[in-house]
């Protein structure tokens, strides 16, 4: 496939996702006010108990039979190590520009937590209507996985290290200056038990992941999905519905993302090298690793040698940071402003490094 090809199949669907998202801001505006911050809540609860579960729950019944189960699996592993790799990163970067202690949950979220390709002419993944069921169920779990991760792992980070800032802030203002006595093994006794006092196993579990729960049985067990899944089955009406349900996840989603950036265009005064720390982990560092991740899956015999599958596992690295993060901070009252301005920023290179990211990545699993 010619190099022009590549860049134009890669470069569409990034400019719908643009056009969506430029019209959220838009509506967002205070002139227009259409989708401002109330209504952007509001629509933001009904995405992520409604539209997103539905979404999730039947893509992942259409396509988890037990021998697509099988050659899935890595998808969890491959998203773990993206937020292994990126929380790594994360500390390093962190180690390099310093934030303050609230934003440092932040921080490490941003580094650790698809294109619509399938029907654009020169696309190396087969018949469209084939690509995008398949797409949309790949898609689907790493939502679903994505969530769990966020919520669990992301969730807990952001919530620590916000309190612990302003345990810090508190102690300063209170204590001018006291040394602590205590020793480093007593200290990370003490770090161990707060962290394990505080996490929240009630968030783990969030609606797309519970929608996941539900899919998998519909389809991985026969009898299950002859009853929600056919033009015969009895139950069919169910699936029907979840699908139109989970239409309106996307388009709604990237309206609200359009919307929450006008936030960013305000400024924060945070840091502009821990702004392009975050970029630059996101959009350099995480794709070529991820490149040598699933080159090596490959070659070890743990992934199928499917080019779509393949390019979503290398798309997993090529991300931006989860919006989830900005309800995060919006819960614990830490890095609400500077959140705003890194997804604003994040978001704007994502439409570059997407398109250059997907190209690549259509190039390289053409050939693998």
């Amino acid at each position: 496939m010619e190099l022009k090809q590549l860049l134009v199949t890669a470069l569409i669907p990034v400019l719908k996702v643009l056009s969506i998202t430029a019209l959220g801001s838009y509506l967002a505006l205070d002139r227009v006010n259409i989708l401002g911050e109330v209504t952007r809540k509001n629509l933001n609860t009904v995405v992520f108990y409604v539209f997103g579960p539905a979404l999730v729950s039947s893509n992942v019944a259409q396509t988890s039979t037990y021998q697509n189960m099988v050659k899935m699996w890595f998808i969890p592993v491959n998203i773990l190590i993206t937020f292994i790799i990126g929380s790594i990163l994360g500390c390093l970067l962190i180690q390099l520009i310093r934030p303050p202690a609230h934003l440092r949950g932040l921080v490490l979220g941003c580094c650790a937590a698809v294109p619509e390709v399938c029907k654009e002419k020169g696309s190396p993944f087969g018949a469209p209507d084939v690509c995008h069921m398949y797409a949309m169920g790949y898609a689907s779990l790493s939502m679903a996985v994505g969530d769990f991760y966020v919520w669990s792992y992301v969730y807990n980070i952001v919530r620590i290290s916000s309190r612990r800032g302003n345990q810090d802030y508190n102690q300063s203002v209170e204590r001018s200056s006291t040394s602590d006595q205590a020793t480093t093994s007593r200290k990370l006794e003490q770090r161990i038990v707060m962290v394990l006092q505080k996490i929240n196993l009630k968030s783990i579990f969030a609606p797309s992941t519970i929608g996941a729960l539900v899919g998998f049985p519909i389809g991985v067990i026969p009898q299950i999905r002859k009853l929600f899944l056919g033009d015969g089955a009895p139950l069919r009406v169910i699936q029907d519905t979840a699908y139109l349900l989970g239409d309106g996840a996307i388009p709604s989603l990237i309206l609200i993302i359009g919307g929450n950036l006008l936030k960013g265009l305000r400024g924060s005064g945070i840091q502009k090298s821990l702004v392009v720390g975050i970029i630059v982990v996101r959009y350099v560092a995480l794709p070529l690793i991820g490149i040598l991740v699933v080159k090596g899956a490959l070659k070890f015999g743990l992934v199928h040698s499917d080019p779509l599958y393949l390019f979503v596992l290398l798309l997993q690295f090529s991300l931006p940071p989860a919006m989830n993060i900005g309800i995060m901070t919006q819960v614990f009252g830490a890095g609400e402003n500077e959140c705003s301005v890194i997804m604003l920023w994040t978001y704007a290179f994502a439409s570059l490094s997407l398109t250059f990211w997907s190209a690549a990545f259509m190039w390289l699993v053409a050939r693998l």
